[in-house]
């Protein structure tokens, strides 16, 4: 029956089994740029850095969890032989996305019976993003507190040891503090003792970015990387053998042969469920002949064609039973909630309450005094304050560096210039400021400026405007404020009097746009491919008829925390709607509309 992820003191113990996926976002050096003296720029109220642990007490965090925290006494795990059940050992610089997740808790006593830790492994998806198993965020009717008693390493191959002294050697890792977690909605810890581990997804958001080169998943809809027969690649640092609970100190990597649903199914019986899952790999009875994951590689990828396309979730006991095979949460599937956890829009991060929902930001019309007002998932709170955003006719919230820190995006109304005031950390990573750079010159005359998220499948925000003709028009971004060679996605735009977008509305882990046509208020969709070029849209559907009872949109992503993009409708007294995602591309894209406050007319600009 399938293993039941389980938590022990001691790293030489059983641990929880996972894989995860990636993306690929590399945050590169900002560079700041003069706004000249005869342009004032708006400067964005200060704001404090996210509170995190010192990097002592992320480092006693991981002692704790190998069991080699000097207070208690105990050794380092011993030494294992270089593989993952019939695999060998690599490098870093091999799978550069590959994290550690180390989890800690004394309760707050002396006593070690009832402590708490454990190991699973995870990806990086985004600078900020760790990839990973549900089942190593909330097990046996407990939800890990990972902001609280966790710490992710990347950026190596070896396990951290600690001496006699209680110095903690990372080789070379990066430690970082989490900010928050999530786990595919559904999930059940319940299940997962009584056989079943269906929706084994989670999502870990580090209080600050980290230098790994991020993995990108497989998208939604993606039947070729999943063929029976499929070669697929999986690494870990979980145990090496069915008769050692020791996991290894070193990076091991194997590749495995996916197997049909059918074939699974017939195994697992109604343990496994097709669509949900993938099982891949060979089990012989003993350690030779095996290839497969085992306890201690939870959490970590399973890659096809260089994406990650399973997260290690479970398998038999001890990982070799003959006529069984390690199985995986099947990333395709979930792709769509998965990408709404890397494009957020959380302006209340800078007020220490980093909660997974989307925030506005608004100007008001008569003092042009910017402000932020934090959603609580069903209406918007009191407003704070960002100062003077005078100058400007444009305010888009984005995170075109992915860093997990609220940019703005605005253009200047004398020049048409296009500025990004971004977030900057110092190199000690405890403080920042912010830096403004301009993005784009002389843009005046464009109707449109929108900055959708990830239109061209490579985790890296995109922006798009439309020109004085109608032409609209893709900027793929680099990931660091910076942009490639425009691109022509198609003429006639200026039909549409409103182009918004941000995140994925039909939920296939891609973004879309939203347009209402000026002459018949017909509202369209245009679901993303992923696809870079003037491919990079679906033909537009219609998804409402005759919109004309509003006067101001915004798309800022999940408002509800729903794990769906939401969308924003004012009407010309003041009365501000949510529209609730569905991830339905049709008439049914939303669900019935919300008030979630009102007054909302006194504002000119909303991001």
């Amino acid at each position: 029956m399938p293993l039941p992820g389980r938590h022990r003191r001691r790293i030489r113990l059983a641990l929880p089994l996972t894989a995860a996926g990636v993306a690929a976002a590399v945050t590169a050096a900002l560079m700041t740029t003069s706004a000249g003296a005869a342009t004032v720029l708006p400067t964005p109220t200060p704001r404090p850095v996210i509170s995190q642990p010192s990097q002592a007490t992320l480092e006693k965090r991981i002692a704790g969890a190998s069991g080699t925290d000097a207070s208690t006494k105990t050794s380092s795990p011993s030494a294992v032989s270089p593989k993952i059940i019939g695999g060998t050992e690599t490098t870093i610089p091999s799978a550069p996305w590959m994290a550690q997740l180390w989890y800690y808790d004394d309760r707050n006593t002396t006593d070690t019976s009832d402590d708490v830790s454990f190991f699973c492994g995870g990806s990086v998806v985004s600078p900020t993003k760790i990839l990973t198993a549900a089942h190593c965020l909330r097990n046996d009717n407990r939800d890990y507190n990972w902001q609280a008693h966790g710490a992710v390493v990347t950026g190596t191959d070896q396990l951290p040891t600690t001496d006699s002294t209680g110095t903690t050697d990372l080789h070379g890792g990066q430690a970082t503090a989490v900010q928050r977690q999530w786990w595919q909605p559904g999930y059940d810890p319940v299940d997962r003792k009584e056989g079943r581990n269906q929706d084994d997804l989670g999502m870990l958001t580090l209080a600050v970015p980290v230098k790994a080169t991020p993995i990108r998943m497989v998208g939604y809809g993606d039947t070729a990387s999943y063929a029976a027969g499929t070669q697929a690649t999986v690494y870990g640092w979980g145990r090496t053998s069915s008769t050692s609970q020791d996991i290894s100190q070193t990076l091991k990597t194997t590749t495995l042969t996916l197997h049909s649903d059918s074939t699974c199914s017939s195994v697992y019986d109604t343990g496994f469920v097709a669509g949900r899952m993938v099982c891949a790999g060979t089990q012989s009875g003993s350690d030779t002949g095996t290839s497969a994951t085992c306890n201690g590689d939870s959490g970590g990828p399973l890659v096809v064609g260089g994406r990650i396309v399973g997260v290690v979730s479970w398998g038999i006991q001890d990982c070799v039973e003959k006529g069984y095979y390690s199985v995986f949460t099947k990333v395709g599937f979930y792709a769509g909630s998965a990408y709404h956890q890397i494009d957020d829009t959380n302006l209340s991060l800078f007020n220490n309450k980093p909660d997974g929902k989307a925030d506005l930001f608004v100007r008001e019309s008569s003092t042009k005094t910017g402000y932020e007002k934090d959603s609580s998932g069903s209406s918007f709170g009191t407003r704070a304050s960002w100062g003077n955003w005078s100058g400007v006719n444009l305010v888009l919230q984005a995170d075109l560096n992915r860093d997990g820190y609220q940019d703005l995006v605005y253009r200047v109304s004398s020049t048409g210039d296009v500025y990004w005031d971004h977030f900057a950390l110092n190199s000690a990573r405890t403080d920042g400021s912010w830096a403004t750079t301009k993005i784009f010159s002389g843009w005046g005359t464009r109707k449109r400026i929108i900055v959708p998220g990830d239109l061209t499948g490579d985790y890296k925000p995109d922006v798009l405007s439309v020109d004085s003709g109608g032409t609209l028009w893709l900027y793929p971004g680099n990931g660091n404020g910076t942009f490639g060679s425009r691109v022509s996605v198609g003429t006639g735009w200026n039909q549409y009097n409103m182009v918004r977008g941000h995140g994925d509305f039909t939920g296939d882990g891609k973004a879309d746009l939203l347009a209402r046509q000026s002459s018949t208020g017909d509202l369209y969709l245009y679901k993303g491919t992923g696809k870079s070029g003037s491919g990079v849209f679906s033909a537009r559907v219609k998804v409402r008829s005759a919109w004309t009872g509003y006067n101001a949109f915004d798309a800022v992503g999940d408002v509800s925390g729903d794990g769906l993009a939401d969308f924003l409708a004012r009407t010309p007294s003041g009365t501000l709607y949510l529209y609730k995602g569905t991830a339905k591309a049709t008439s049914e894209i939303f669900a019935t509309r919300v008030s979630v406050g009102t007054g909302f007319q006194q504002y000119d600009l909303f991001g």
